[in-house]
């Protein structure tokens, strides 16, 4: 009968190459600095055979800003203020009006037109420089629709951005779980196979079961998340075919060290300058202190000219006279309208503040958030990753010697795929911050030229 020790050997005999390609191929992709360009490996080879249009970032901004819906929806608010504006220029029409006999009860005649005509025509004209205040406002109104546009612009740049760069490694992620679940599963086997003949106990049987279904649980957690992206991406895009994102390792290993030239006061200052939010919140207080001066022209009464014509009706016969009609401005008939938009008016104030403190205390937060991450990544050396691979090599030969337990084994397995996956964790949050930090200045502080 085969000995437990002589089965692990066998066991491990035909995988342990696998296993250590494994080990070498997960330290490779996550070395800090590492700008070499590598030989295809099993994760590569796993990616690249997935479904979908593989295409780089740039690509993706081209196709997201020639058929993003939302975009092109989002342009015609701008047009529907610009015709604000044609429709603020535009004047009442005159006003012609004619009056005709009805009924002659001296000659007991109907429509005597011949004996009684009368006509006139008046034009409205606006006091106060109301008209030129509706037209500066409906202006105003403009420069929001297209701040409105570079808010939506930017934002869903930023998110198409980041679903990018998560994708990437997400994938990534599950091509090392995969690699790790196949040979897991494969030991499996061959324990149940040999579980049946009574040679290694049900007990590490269960444990490696136990093991298996945490990385298939990981495995699932992964597939989810690149599901949702993928649909992210795909409403972005409003392409319905997977994207695979065409990013080599050298690249993200470029992006992942660059730092910012400037710091994160002048970022700060740049925000203020480009970021939409906040110059929103600044052309809407412009735009409410034009709405309260257009609501107080409004209180100034209008003039309504216009020249008449009488047959017989006045005092000379076919006379022409001139007339005017003003309201009496016995009150402000717009009081309560002007209070209204004074409120408007604060309340646009205030919220340039608080735009501004929200604006400064998240490039403050991702700005430190990165700088942690970034130190923290980059505080592993190439020599401390070669150490982790040399102990997984000697887990994986003193577990075929039989020198260790399977329950040593299998801890040093789980806390090693954590360590991985949490490296890959670590790099996404670092490209993921400086996207941020990106977005919320709205200028290329990560100065690359792949990333900008």
């Amino acid at each position: 009968m085969m000995t437990k020790k002589s089965l692990l050997f066998l066991l491990f005999l035909n995988s342990v190459a696998l296993a250590q390609q494994k080990a070498t191929v997960a330290l490779n992709a996550i070395r800090p600095g590492n700008a070499t360009v590598r030989s295809e490996t099993t994760i590569d080879r796993t990616i690249q055979q997935s479904s979908g249009r593989k295409m780089t970032l740039l690509e993706c901004e081209e196709a997201f800003r020639k058929n993003n819906l939302s975009l092109l929806a989002q342009q015609y608010d701008i047009s529907q203020a610009e015709a604000d504006v044609i429709q603020a220029r535009i004047w009442e029409l005159p006003q012609l009006e004619v009056a005709v006999n009805a009924y002659d009860p001296q000659n007991k005649k109907a429509f005597h037109v011949g004996g009684s005509k009368d006509a006139s025509i008046s034009q409205l004209l606006y006091l106060g420089g109301k008209k030129k205040n509706e037209v500066e406002f409906a202006k105003s109104n403009v420069e929001l629709s297209k701040l409105q546009f570079s808010q939506l612009l930017a934002s869903l740049r930023a998110q198409l951005r980041t679903t990018f760069y998560s994708l990437y490694f997400e994938q990534h992620k599950l091509a090392d779980i995969n690699v790790q679940l196949d040979y897991l599963n494969s030991l499996l086997t061959a324990y149940k196979e040999e579980g049946k003949k009574g040679n290694v106990s049900l007990r590490d049987q269960v444990r490696l079961q136990t093991m298996a279904i945490d990385l298939s649980n990981e495995k699932t957690s992964a597939n989810n998340s690149i599901i949702a992206m993928q649909q992210q991406l795909r409403v972005l895009l409003s392409n319905q075919e997977d994207v695979l994102p065409n990013l080599s390792d050298a690249e993200a290993d470029r992006e992942l060290a660059i730092k910012p030239a400037i710091s994160m006061d002048k970022i700060f200052d740049l925000a203020l300058e480009n970021n939409a939010d906040y110059q929103f919140a600044l052309k809407t207080a412009e735009s409410s202190q034009l709405f309260t001066k257009w609501q107080k022209s409004l209180n100034t009464p209008d003039i309504n000219l216009g020249i008449e014509y009488s047959q017989n009706g006045g005092t000379f016969h076919n006379e022409l006279n001139l007339k005017a009609a003003i309201p009496l401005p016995l009150w402000k008939q717009n009081k309560g309208n002007i209070i209204k938009a004074k409120y408007a008016e604060e309340e646009a104030k205030k919220n340039i503040e608080v735009q501004r403190q929200l604006l400064e205390s998240q490039i403050r937060a991702n700005y430190q958030s990165w700088e942690n991450q970034y130190k923290q990544y980059f505080a592993i050396t190439a020599d401390d990753l070669h150490n982790i691979a040399s102990v997984y090599d000697g887990v994986f030969s003193n577990f075929r010697k039989g020198n260790i337990s399977l329950v040593e084994f299998s801890d040093f397995m789980d806390s090693y795929r954590i360590s991985i996956l949490k490296l890959y964790d670590m790099k996404k949050e670092i490209i993921l911050n400086a996207e941020q930090l990106n977005y919320l200045a709205q200028t290329p502080i990560f100065n690359s030229s792949h990333v900008n």
